[in-house]
């Protein structure tokens, strides 16, 4: 593994740390830089199309690099590099970034906040979340521009897993928060840059990812070095948000704001269908994973532990007090709801 950071540090330096290509631009172009969290073969789906659509549409008024996970700087620094400026804008959910919000332990995969991909968008735009996360960000100098959701959060194993005892001591790459959620059921969170992943895999350093859907299984190579799927789910979707330096965001007229904005917003609505059915046909016809279940008596002690982990997490601030209370009532008025809403779950 060090060997082959070492490589990627010197040898590939230049390859790594070329953005994508884009049209010659006139010296009063703005130019910003942004990377996203996501590798390039992932980067393929979740980023590259909106930012060729904004530089098509923008043309010699704005142009974006985008650059892929920890090209310009590690995943967990990219918050301080956008702040400082380093970086114009950013992909990526609150958790990976490390921010230093009240609100970051909800970004990625809050356990059990979501059931389902549309879940993100509600919440954000009908019950309140997105009014919450524009105020934190600008108590730190950065514009939360958009949110959206992207995959459910499954492991994908070498080793089968068909009971909670089969998670013990198991070595996995997953986020912060969802690390110390699954610490009580005996996994092991190990934290490595999102490309030495597969290798990781691969030599035995990790013996699982607890990161993704089958999706990005399949997308990213994942699926290649592990053998087994779970269809028990720890979310239904990913929360992940578009950002920008506040200074740099200032600066633009409103209409190249309002083209950003739309760009994400068409970003987030090809993930909702990209993922939503890649989940399913994959299970139904991906022939690299086999599917393994706990069964659902089995499973419910950790949908209530998650009860527990966000009454932990309300506890620590007013601000999370308020975001675990949206949750709540968001979800109860989903189980009220029933069908296709919410059925199958206490």
């Amino acid at each position: 593994m060090t060997t082959r950071r070492k490589f990627l540090q010197t040898a590939g330096v230049g390859a790594m740390a070329a953005p994508l290509a884009t049209p010659a631009i006139a010296q009063s172009t703005i130019t910003w830089r942004m990377q996203t969290y996501a590798g390039a073969a992932l980067a393929e789906h979740v980023a590259k199309p909106a930012i060729d659509m904004f530089n098509k549409i923008a043309g010699d008024r704005m142009q974006i690099e985008l650059y892929y996970a920890d090209q310009l700087v590690p995943t967990g620094e990219l918050f301080r590099a956008m702040q400082r400026g380093t970086i114009d804008a950013v992909q990526s959910d609150d958790d990976s970034m490390a921010s230093p919000t009240e609100v970051t332990v909800f970004g990625g995969y809050f356990p059990f906040g979501c059931r389902y991909s549309l879940d993100v968008p509600v919440l954000f735009n009908d019950y309140g979340l997105d009014e919450i996360w524009k105020e934190e960000y600008a108590k730190v100098g950065v514009q939360h521009i958009s949110a959206g959701s992207w995959d459910p959060c499954h492991f994908a194993t070498k080793d089968p897993i068909r009971s909670l005892a089969d998670l013990e001591g198991k070595r996995v790459f997953t986020f912060p928060t969802a690390g110390r959620f699954l610490s009580q059921f005996g996994v092991v969170p190990v934290s490595l840059p999102w490309e030495d992943i597969e290798v990781a895999v691969q030599t035995g350093e990790l013996d699982g990812i607890a990161w993704s859907g089958i999706t990005e299984d399949y997308t990213v190579g994942w699926a290649d070095v592990t053998n087994y799927f779970l269809t028990n789910n720890i979310s239904g979707a990913w929360i992940g948000h578009f950002f920008a330096n506040q200074g740099r965001w200032d600066e633009l007229p409103e209409d190249l704001k309002t083209l950003f904005k739309v760009c994400c917003e068409q970003s987030h609505y090809y993930r909702q269908h990209w993922y939503w059915g890649g989940e399913a046909r994959l299970r139904t016809e991906g022939t690299k994973l086999e599917l393994t279940t706990i069964p659902d008596a089995e499973w419910e002690k950790v949908e209530q532990a998650a009860e527990v982990f966000w009454d932990e997490i309300a506890a620590e601030s007013e601000t999370k007090a308020k975001v675990v209370q949206i949750f709540k009532d968001y979800n109860k008025t989903m189980r009220e709801a029933g069908r296709p809403y919410r059925y199958g779950v206490t």
